[in-house]
């Protein structure tokens, strides 16, 4: 099996796990991206060879890309990074999975299938934290409930937190709003647009904190991806805050507009380097997500839970384990989700993951 892939954006915060773990896991990444500093800093760290190329030098990508076959892409804001590279893998016949969670990204590769069917490469955008868990557990109640027209997603978050790259992404895309699916179209709605109160129940781990929590509506990946991977038309993702943060989410619908203009993007994104890079090993190795899965067909109504690691450090794995299997030629080509290549049980491979039906 070849042991070697393009990893584009390998000193962010995220690409350096995934760089680290997949060196622990035998592979030789090629390390990439713009800054050469960061990246000779980090290839002498890690012994690995790199390669500094800008998304706009085509040419160079697709040197990297025909030396490798495949790409682990993870520079964002996706929406800006995305086509460049998805484009270069379609000249060069190289496979494409990314650590994104942006839904226009999704969409927009979608009509991508034919294409890379016939170049006989897979892409597969979302294969960390967001979506490989909740597209998995969205899997897992449709087998439960064929016939499943309405689907909830409900994640709560315990410990861990957010890197720089992550909230970077956020400020580029908070004028989008919500977004959920309905009878099958993507339909944008305001910030908080619902607020649900769940109880994930009990769990078997240590920092076990039970009772309800109020979930208020997101535009999480999976409200593309869970059309795709099981063919429900009416998706809802919910995440799990406080009532303060709720509270800033209701009041974005006034004051959101002003915040959408350029010059106070660039000031939200130059006080980002005031921030930690990212979550600290110990909050990473002891975090968790809590996740919730209801599939309705508007007689019966199904649940199931699951308890996976923090998002960091399950991308981590995620995006490193679907790496491996790619490079195994363990694959489907064509426009791809998780649990389309690899099934509603594939992300109960990855240690620290339980999942429980419950109605």
């Amino acid at each position: 099996m070849p042991n070697t892939f393009l990893l584009y954006g390998s000193y962010g915060y995220t690409g350096n796990l995934i760089a680290e773990h997949a060196v622990r896991e035998g592979l030789r990444p090629l390390l990439a991206g713009r800054d050469e500093t960061r990246l000779r800093a980090q290839a002498q760290r890690l012994n690995l060879d790199y390669r500094v190329i800008p998304l706009s030098n085509a040419a160079a990508l697709d040197d990297a890309l025909r030396a490798t076959g495949l790409v682990v892409h993870c520079a964002g804001p996706f929406v800006h990074t995305w086509k460049a590279m998805v484009e270069a893998c379609l000249r060069t016949g190289a496979h494409y999975i990314d650590i994104s969670g942006e839904i226009e990204e999704f969409e927009a590769i979608v009509p991508l299938d034919a294409q890379a069917k016939q170049k006989g490469i897979m892409l597969m955008p979302g294969a960390g934290f967001d979506v490989v868990p909740t597209d998995c557990l969205a899997a897992h109640v449709k087998q439960r409930l064929p016939s499943a027209t309405h689907l909830k997603l409900f994640i709560r978050g315990v410990g861990g937190g957010v890197s720089r790259g992550t909230a970077r992404s956020g400020i580029e895309n908070m004028q989008r709003g919500g977004r959920i699916r309905r009878d099958g179209k993507i339909v944008s709605v305001r910030p908080a647009w619902n607020v649900e109160t769940r109880d994930f129940g009990p769990f078997d781990f240590a920092q076990d904190k039970r009772g309800p929590v109020k979930l208020v509506s997101i535009g999480w990946g999976d409200v593309s991806t869970a059309y795709h991977s099981t063919g429900i038309p009416n998706v809802e993702t919910y995440m799990a805050f406080p009532p303060a943060a709720i509270n800033l989410l209701k009041l974005m619908r006034v004051i959101g507009p002003a915040l959408y203009n350029k010059p106070v993007k660039c000031l939200l994104q130059s006080l980002l380097r005031f921030r930690p890079e990212g979550p600290s090993e110990a909050q990473r190795t002891s975090g968790f997500s809590l996740m919730l899965a209801e599939a309705s067909d508007g007689a019966t109504v199904v649940k199931s839970k699951q308890r996976v690691p923090e998002g960091y450090q399950l991308t981590m794995l995620t995006a490193t384990a679907i790496a491996k299997r790619i490079l195994g030629e363990d694959l489907k080509p064509g426009f791809q989700t998780p649990s389309r290549a690899y099934g509603a049980d594939y992300i109960l491979e990855f240690a620290g993951v339980t999942r429980e039906d419950i109605a």
